[in-house]
């Protein structure tokens, strides 16, 4: 039995919402820290993929699955790559939670230097992929919201005082002891907001650990893990993909989960990386160091809530042990720190 799977109920449903040919073999696919993915195979040689809520988590924006289909299914036919979306379940009875069934897309995610060693084995072939990943991203800043029927998706305008709130409330709700500097860095950056450049589709958790790439074209094949979109200051995105692209001689890995695959070497600069989305977005990109430090702050939030349900056994791993609650631990400090050297280097008083 696979955990958080109800297999006779979806094998059932399956057969019913997108003609897939029993049996099924159902399998949690390693890596991601929120919401859970399956791969789900038939007796046809079909696969496809199931994305459902973490296991015991209340509802939240962020496990919305009937919000991450429709983001996804507006998205089709776009220049932005998606997997097809095929059926969205909201019944509670078939597996316990809602749910939805997308199509299974060809490609490697390369979240580890080992990966990219692999998918990428030289520097040219880094450099396409690179330039498609920001490409996609300054693609996906330039979608008409009101033209892709995505006009409701949320507010527009205020963007970073509406996340600073949110992920402050997050907080609150999530942290398993105090940690004031979390708190004293919410305020700085309350403190100095710039100016909003204008709304747009944020994935925000734009890297390559969450795409799709094709080796063979060195291309994005799909963007993938839709479920912190918003609407926002496209400066949000471009910093934290900044902020996921490690070089190989920094101090430390900046990447908060996992170690960063850029640390294989090859790839562009960061600076790089901002010029390139400069050029196809034609935006100001002289006050990243705010929006990565921001990045920064939201991703030790976000921690703070994958250590709760990974204490908790939300997560279907089949054991946590107490050397992973502790590495999660000392990367909510890191990243709380570098918060605050961004902040530093923005000239944002403490």
């Amino acid at each position: 039995m696979v955990k958080g799977i109800d297999e006779e109920r979806l094998a059932s449903w399956l057969a019913a919402s997108v003609g897939g040919r029993p049996p099924f073999t159902v399998a949690l696919i390693a890596g991601g820290h929120s919401n859970l993915t399956y791969a789900i195979d038939d007796a046809g040689g079909v696969r496809r993929v199931l994305r459902r809520p973490p296991l015991g988590v209340a509802h939240s924006r962020a496990h919305d699955m009937a919000r991450e289909y429709k983001i996804q299914a507006a998205l089709a036919g776009s220049s932005v790559p998606v997997p097809e979306m095929l059926a969205l379940c909201q019944d509670d009875a078939v597996i316990g939670a809602p749910f939805y069934v997308m199509s299974w897309v060809e490609g490697v995610v390369i979240d580890h230097p080992s990966r990219a060693d692999t998918a990428l084995p030289d520097q040219a072939a880094r450099h396409a992929a690179a330039d498609s990943l920001v490409d996609a991203l300054a693609a996906l800043h330039a979608i008409d919201l009101d033209a892709i029927g995505l006009a409701d998706l949320g507010p527009r305008g205020g963007y970073v005082a509406r996340q600073l709130n949110r992920m402050q409330n997050v907080w609150q709700k999530t942290k398993t002891r105090e940690l004031p500097l979390i708190e004293r860095l919410h305020d700085r950056l309350a403190a100095r907001i710039p100016p909003e450049v204008r709304a747009c589709l944020l994935h925000s958790d734009f890297r390559l650990g969450n795409v799709l790439i094709d080796p063979a074209r060195r291309q994005v094949a799909a963007v993938l893990d839709w479920e912190l979109a918003a609407i926002g200051d496209p400066r949000a995105d471009i910093a934290f993909l900044l902020c996921s692209w490690d070089q190989p001689e920094d101090p430390s890995p900046s990447v908060w989960m996992s170690e960063p695959p850029t640390r294989a070497g090859g790839f562009p600069s960061r600076e790089a990386l901002a010029a390139r989305y400069a050029e196809r977005t034609g935006l100001d990109v002289s006050e990243l160091d705010y929006f990565r430090a921001l990045a920064y702050w939201r991703n030790a939030v976000i921690a703070e809530g994958i250590k709760r349900r990974y204490q908790s056994g939300a997560m279907a791993a089949e054991t946590v042990n107490s050397a992973d609650i502790e590495a999660i631990e000392r990367k909510i400090h890191a990243r709380a720190a570098l918060a605050e050297h961004f902040l530093d280097r923005a000239g944002i008083p403490a």
